[in-house]
């Protein structure tokens, strides 16, 4: 499991790093607000991104895990990510894949 390193954009914008996907899954890091990730998926069949709720109570409504498919060859942004929904005890979020061949993830914060 790797620990996402957070990109912040600029008004001048960045040069985006991605990194692969980890078989165990990933953590990102929810320390401040409008925290996103970006997964591109470049293998022939589509993928599911779970996002583990770690306090699935909120005012009274029971919050599933975040799942996003990802298209064969597509990209998806997640997020923003609420840290009261989605942190650990770290504050990280739990991030899993169904599959990790050809697929990269970079994390991003406004």
């Amino acid at each position: 499991m790797a620990l996402l390193t957070i990109q912040t954009i600029k008004p001048g914008g960045i040069s985006p790093s991605y990194g692969a996907a980890s078989a165990g899954g990933d953590k990102l890091p929810l320390a401040a607000a409008n925290t996103f990730l970006h997964i591109k998926n470049g293998s022939a069949s589509s993928i599911t991104v779970t996002v583990t709720t770690q306090n699935n109570q909120y005012k009274g409504l029971t919050v599933p895990d975040r799942t996003v498919t990802v298209a064969a060859s597509g990209e998806q942004m997640l997020g923003p990510f609420d840290a009261t929904l989605h942190a650990d005890i770290n504050q990280q979020a739990s991030i899993g894949y169904s599959a990790v061949a050809t697929v990269t993830a970079a994390a991003f914060r406004l």
